[in-house]
């Protein structure tokens, strides 16, 4: 987009960083769309081990204060809303493989090879993924794309073996 664009977008993020930290939460992406005569502007939050409706709340009600104080969005009239990362961004930080660890992932790597694995260990600068029963080590440079997979009958692995 423009270059007004961005600086609004900077303006966005500087004013809302503090707060976030503050509330223990990462701001994960800015998004702010036209519609009509006003602006739509999405954050997206998340921190380890996932973000409530509460810390939604929190949230909104911290960067709405925090960007109006600082004049971020000038005298345009905007709506604000903020929400949790969800499955469908990417996984471009460290963070974001944490965080998603034992979920099923399908990565491009920068060659063009296509992987459907399980997360396991993963650290600052890769990740080793379950790909059916093989181990499979990726620095995160080697990583085109990454998208986390829904599974809607995934059983959660058992610790103990009952007999029925």
């Amino acid at each position: 987009m423009s270059t007004g664009h961005d600086a609004t977008r900077d303006r966005i993020t500087a004013a809302v960083a503090d707060p976030l930290e503050s509330l223990g939460l990462d701001l994960e992406a800015v998004e702010l769309t036209p519609v009509g005569k006003h602006r739509m502007l999405r954050l997206a939050v998340d921190r380890d081990g996932g973000v409530t409706l509460d810390d939604v709340a929190e949230a909104t009600r911290a960067v709405s204060d925090a960007i109006d104080d600082a004049g971020a969005m000038g005298e345009s009239p905007y709506t604000l809303e903020v929400t949790s990362r969800g499955v469908d961004r990417p996984l471009t930080l460290p963070r974001h493989w944490r965080r998603n660890h034992d979920r099923l992932v399908k990565v491009t790597t920068t060659g063009g090879e296509t992987l459907t694995g399980r997360i396991g260990a993963s650290d600052d600068d890769g990740v080793t993924l379950d790909v059916e029963g093989e181990t499979r080590t990726l620095g995160y440079d080697e990583v085109a794309k990454a998208l986390v997979q829904i599974e809607f009958n995934r059983k959660p692995a058992r610790e103990d073996h009952e007999e029925a």
